[in-house]
């Protein structure tokens, strides 16, 4: 079992990043070459140090997961086809056509999950906020993603529509539950907010604008500030 790494804070937003982590566990062997676990395919490139940042600037607790996506998928429903991934963005991996399923459930993902529902519990957050980040473009793509900053979410946007507002209003590029969309892949907060009636924030930052420290310093100073209005905002009714 890999514990999910677990932050501190006062405040009533709750920062949560599924896919912080690039590790694999020695017991599980994937069968890839190791330059291949600092791509996309393995973690959200940049989103655990803005995640980070994040629940520093606003005093936020946060949980960010700890184990490679390419290990398990902790934002995908157990019995999701992409749960434990045999291909990405055109890679094989070797390890994963006949995975003990059940063992990386019980090891990872419900680890994962039962901690982050710990902490809405004690925390009693008024606003969740997922940190991930996407790729500029998919090997398999023929086109460049534009956006950079995208809002994703399912049946409750009443936070996302906020939160488009303000980055649109600040002259950023936002993808409107693009490049991908909510209402398809909103597996853990479908789970953590939705089912609870919280509201929450999905957000996507483009990985090459927060791919060292400068970009990160830049996108917490764009972020915090439209998630503190958006949760303000959400409080008030």
């Amino acid at each position: 079992m890999t514990d999910p790494e677990i932050i501190a804070g006062t405040g009533d937003v709750l920062l949560l990043c599924d896919h912080a982590s690039n590790a694999v566990p020695d017991e599980i062997a994937l069968g890839v070459a190791p330059e291949l676990l600092d791509l996309h395919i393995a973690v959200d490139i940049g989103a655990a140090a803005l995640t980070r940042a994040l629940a520093d600037r606003l005093d936020a607790p946060a949980i960010l997961a700890s184990v490679s996506r390419l290990v398990i998928d902790l934002h995908r429903e157990t019995h999701h086809p992409d749960l434990i991934p045999s291909t990405s963005d055109g890679h094989v991996i070797p390890g994963n056509v006949l995975p003990d399923r059940g063992a990386r459930i019980a090891a990872f993902h419900d680890p994962y999950h039962d901690a982050l529902s710990g902490m809405v519990d004690q925390v009693r957050p008024v606003l969740l906020a997922a940190i991930h980040s996407f790729t500029p473009r998919l090997a398999s793509a023929a086109a460049d993603r534009p956006w950079e900053v995208a809002l994703l979410y399912n049946q409750d946007d009443r936070a996302a529509r906020i939160a488009i507002d303000l980055l649109t209003a600040a002259g950023l590029r936002v993808g409107d539950n693009q490049p991908y969309s909510g209402k398809l892949l909103n597996a853990t907060l479908n789970r953590h907010a939705e089912a609870r009636g919280l509201p929450y924030l999905a957000i996507e930052v483009r990985n090459d604008l927060i791919s060292d420290e400068a970009g990160i310093a830049r996108w917490t100073d764009i972020l915090a500030p439209v998630i503190a209005t958006t949760r303000d905002r959400c409080a008030s009714g």
